[in-house]
């Protein structure tokens, strides 16, 4: 493999290089018109220096990359993680994309073919700016696409993402990763589209697959060649740990070790919790939860090593590479 993978701190990476890398999580997750206007609900300078020390502390533990899916929607904003990447050991790879559960944002509502404002898709236009010339100004590159559909469905405006991520994907070959609800099987319904658009499926993570222990939702979508998403451990009140590490060792048993990657779906800090809850009602949901304790666990059920290695390295450097 040839591909270099941008990362936040400018440098690109050979997908050998990438080491143990967990593909869904976060940094800061915010909602900007909150920041802007309620400055006191954030403090920059602590939570850089918390995001600094809690990933090196992750490096400490044995993880090398970090795939951070945080987008419009998500309240990304590459300059402030290029501060913490300066002071860091970790590999961030950042993502373009727009996270939505059901309408486009206003700006984009009346802009594109056949729209009010016709013209060219600027959701696909964006995606790949990022993707081929950085991101707001930066020369920062996104690594990756990001895309959701959760318990609403396909709707119109749903669709209209998971259209223009397809597109954005034919048009640069970077991989998709997606926000799915496994309660509903909504990755089934992205996969119908992703087909529908010549997605090349091998380059698609359909994330938060690890939220059921439904066997045969899991083999329907492995079956079409994508990698899941086993990527919400300690994110307990939504599945117990003991499911998720059963659900994941029995997949593993079936023999697709090749087809699934690991993460938390973690980030240092989130507006949509209060943080003191967060802390309390999941303590385990952080970047090291994986290597500390579903490591030991997995093996416990009899995944090897070499699983170990090809789900956290070997998958990854595929995808992203």
């Amino acid at each position: 493999m040839n591909t270099r993978i941008p990362t936040v701190a400018g440098a690109d990476l050979a997908p050998e290089d990438l080491g143990h890398t967990l593909m869904h999580e976060h940094v800061f997750v915010l909602n900007t018109e909150i920041e802007s206007n309620y400055p006191w609900e954030w403090d920059e300078e602590a939570l850089v220096a918390e995001a600094v020390t809690k990933l090196e502390s992750a490096y400490e533990r044995g993880v090398r990359t970090i795939v951070d899916l945080t987008v419009i929607g998500l309240g990304r904003d590459i300059p402030r993680v290029h501060r913490v990447a300066e002071q860091v050991r970790m590999n961030i790879i950042p993502a373009t994309g727009l996270y939505t559960y059901d309408d486009v944002p206003m700006f984009f509502k009346f802009r594109g073919p056949g729209l009010l404002i016709d013209g060219p898709d600027r959701l696909v236009e964006y995606m790949v700016r990022d993707l081929t010339d950085g991101i707001a100004g930066t020369g920062i590159r996104a690594g990756i696409i990001k895309c959701a559909t959760d318990a609403q469905g396909v709707t119109p405006g749903v669709e209209r993402v998971l259209r223009s991520a397809a597109r954005a994907h034919v048009e640069t070959g970077a991989p998709i990763s997606t926000h799915t609800h496994a309660g509903t099987e909504r990755g089934l319904e992205q996969l119908d589209i992703f087909e529908q658009e010549g997605v090349d499926l091998s380059k698609v993570v359909i994330g938060h697959s690890g939220d059921t222990t439904d066997l045969n939702y899991l083999r329907r979508l492995l079956a079409s060649g994508v990698t899941i998403g086993m990527d919400r451990f300690g994110l307990d009140l939504m599945l117990d740990f003991t499911s998720r590490v059963d659900t994941l060792a029995s997949i593993v048993a079936d023999g697709f070790a090749d087809q699934i990657v690991l993460s938390h779906d973690a980030s240092v800090y989130t507006q949509n919790f209060d943080i003191v809850a967060k802390a309390e009602l999941l303590p385990n949901w952080h970047y090291e939860h994986i290597h500390r304790d579903v490591l030991p666990a997995l093996m416990e059920r009899g995944v090897t090593s070499a699983q170990i290695e090809q789900m956290l390295v070997r998958n990854p450097a595929q995808i992203l590479g």
